[in-house]
C-alpha cells in the first residue's frame, strides 16, 4: 500500500534535489535515478528548460512522495515502482527519483521540473488530477506487484477545522450535540408535531424549508443535519416515529423509555471558594461526578458545554496551585509577573550576545546555504555570479574572525537553545497570569448560572410536592 501526496515549491529546487539524493538516505545513491536529465546536471538542465521557454518565475518544481506500508515492500521494488510511475505520469518532464530507507517505512521521492521539456507547458496540480492520475497510477502499480491498496470510500462533505479538531480529541461539537438531541426526540415523540415540541423544549429554534434547520437560541447560523445524514430529513424523521409507534403496538418496544433519575447535587465538603465554584459548574456541564446524572440543562449551559474542557483545565490549575480565595489568586498573579520580569531580563542579555555575533552567525548560515550554488558556479553554470560573491564574502568573514566554524556553531546553538527555553518559560508564566484573570472574570457569571439552575431545580421539586399532595 502506498500513500501519496504532492507538494509544490516556489524556490529551493537545488536543495530539493540535494535532499532526495542524500547518500545516507538512499543507500549511497544506489536508489537514485534520473528521468529525462543527466546525473549531476539535473538542476542545470531544469533551469535551462525554464529559460528556453521563458518560464522562470512562479512554481519551480513539484515533489511527489510515495510512502509504503512497513515490512510490505523491499527498497528495490519501491524504487522500481517510483521509476514506472515517473515514466507513465511525467512524460516530457525532467525528474529526479530517490528512495529513502533511513526510516521505519520505505518511501520514494520524485522531484520534477514544473515546465515540460518537450512542450513548454507548465504542470498543473488539481484534486481531480491527483485522484485520477497520481493516486490512480500508484494504486494500480501497487496492485500489479501484489501490494495492498487503499479502498476507495464514498466522498464525504468536509467539516470545518475546529469541528475536525474537536472530533479528533473526542470533545463534543454543536453537530454531535444536535444529533444526540435529535435521536432522543425521535425516540420519545408520538408524532412529528410532538417531535418539534420536544426540540423546542431542548432550546432549539427550527427552520422549516427544503431542509430542517436547527440552532440553539443565540447562535447565528442554523445547522442542517440532513446534509450529513439523510435520516434527519423531515420525511425520514416522520417515518422513524411511525416505526416506533408500530413497534409499541406490536409489543416489541416499551411505551416509555426509562431514563436515569436525576440526583441532587452533593457539594464537596472540603472545597470552598473558587474550587467549590468550579466543581459545581463542571458538574452542571456533566464533566465530573460521572455516577450522578447531571440535571436538565438550559440552552445557555448547552452552549457552555463547548467550553467544558476549558473549565476542567481551570479546575485542575486551581487544585495544583492550592487556590481557593481571591487573595490566593492575586498572589499567584504577582508571583507569575515577577518570574516573567526576571526571565525577560535574562532574555535581554542573551539577545545582546546574539546581536554582537549576528554578522558571524549570518555568514555561517550564508556559507552553508550557498555551498551548492558555489559548486554549480565552479562547474561553469551561468547566472550564479551573485550567489558566488555572497558565498565568498561570507567565507572571508569567517576566516578573519579568529573562531573555528565548529566553535561558532556551538555558540550559536547554545544561545538559540537558551532563548528558546526562556521564551517557553515566559509563555508559561504569561499563560498562568491569563488563566488567573479569566478565572476571576468568569466567577460572577458562573455563580449566576448555578443560582438559576438551583432555582429551577427547587421549583421543580416544589411542583412535584404539590402534585403529590
Amino acid at each position: 500500500m502506498a500513500i501519496t501526496k504532492i507538494l509544490y515549491r516556489n524556490g529551493g529546487l537545488a536543495q530539493a534535489i540535494q535532499y532526495i539524493t542524500n547518500p545516507d538516505k538512499t543507500d549511497q545513491c544506489v536508489l537514485v535515478d534520473h528521468f529525462n536529465c543527466d546525473p549531476g546536471f539535473a538542476y542545470q538542465q531544469m533551469m535551462n528548460t525554464k529559460r528556453r521557454f521563458h518560464k522562470t518565475d512562479g512554481r519551480q518544481c513539484y515533489h511527489i512522495i510515495q510512502s509504503f506500508k512497513p515490512d510490505e515492500i523491499t527498497p528495490e521494488l519501491a524504487h522500481e515502482i517510483a521509476k514506472r510511475f515517473a515514466a507513465e505520469h511525467l512524460r516530457g518532464y525532467e525528474a529526479v527519483i530517490g528512495t529513502h530507507v533511513d526510516k521505519g517505512h520505505i518511501h520514494s521521492h520524485i522531484v520534477f521540473n514544473s515546465v515540460n521539456a518537450d512542450t513548454g507547458i507548465k504542470y498543473h496540480s488539481t484534486l481531480q488530477n491527483y485522484y485520477q492520475q497520481i493516486r490512480g497510477i500508484s494504486d494500480r502499480l501497487c496492485a500489479e506487484n501484489g501490494l495492498s491498496v487503499i479502498l476507495q470510500g464514498e466522498r464525504t462533505k468536509t467539516v470545518s477545522y475546529m469541528e475536525w479538531l474537536r472530533q479528533s480529541k473526542g470533545q463534543p461539537t454543536f453537530r454531535s450535540m444536535l444529533e444526540a438531541d435529535l435521536r432522543d426526540a425521535i425516540a420519545d415523540a408520538n408524532d412529528l408535531g410532538h417531535f418539534f415540541l420536544l426540540m423546542e423544549h431542548k432550546g432549539y429554534e427550527i427552520h422549516h424549508g427544503n431542509r430542517l434547520g436547527f440552532r440553539l437560541r443565540g447562535q447565528e447560523c442554523f445547522m442542517y443535519p440532513e446534509r450529513k445524514n439523510a435520516a434527519y430529513s423531515e420525511e425520514n424523521i416522520e417515518r422513524a416515529i411511525a416505526g416506533n409507534l408500530a413497534e409499541i403496538e406490536a409489543g416489541t418496544r416499551p411505551a416509555f423509555l426509562p431514563r436515569p433519575k436525576p440526583q441532587p447535587y452533593r457539594p464537596h465538603p472540603k472545597c470552598k471558594g473558587f474550587l467549590a465554584l468550579y466543581y459545581h459548574y463542571c458538574y452542571l456541564l456533566g464533566r465530573i461526578e460521572k455516577r450522578q446524572y447531571p440535571p436538565r440543562m438550559t440552552p445557555h449551559l448547552r452552549k457552555e458545554i463547548m467550553k467544558a474542557e476549558t473549565y476542567k483545565a481551570r479546575l485542575k490549575f486551581l487544585q495544583e496551585n492550592g487556590i481557593s480565595t481571591a487573595d490566593d489568586l492575586n498572589a499567584c498573579v504577582q508571583q507569575a509577573e515577577n518570574e516573567a520580569a526576571q526571565l525577560a531580563k535574562q532574555r535581554t542579555i542573551l539577545n545582546v550576545r546574539k546581536k554582537k555575533r549576528k554578522k558571524l552567525f549570518d555568514a555561517l548560515a550564508t556559507e552553508e546555504s550557498l555551498a551548492v550554488s558555489k559548486a554549480l558556479y565552479e562547474e561553469g553554470l551561468s547566472g550564479m555570479e551573485s550567489e558566488y560573491a555572497q558565498y565568498a564574502e561570507a567565507k572571508a568573514t569567517l576566516d578573519a574572525c579568529g573562531f573555528s566554524r565548529q566553535a561558532l556553531t556551538e555558540k550559536k546553538v547554545d544561545i538559540y537553545e537558551q532563548l528558546a527555553q526562556i521564551n517557553k518559560q515566559i509563555r508559561a508564566e504569561r499563560k498562568k497570569i491569563k488563566l488567573c484573570r479569566e478565572i476571576a472574570d468568569s466567577a460572577a457569571k458562573m455563580q449566576q448560572d448555578i443560582a438559576v439552575q438551583e432555582k429551577s431545580q427547587q421549583e421543580k421539586e416544589a411542583s412535584q410536592t404539590r402534585d403529590y399532595k
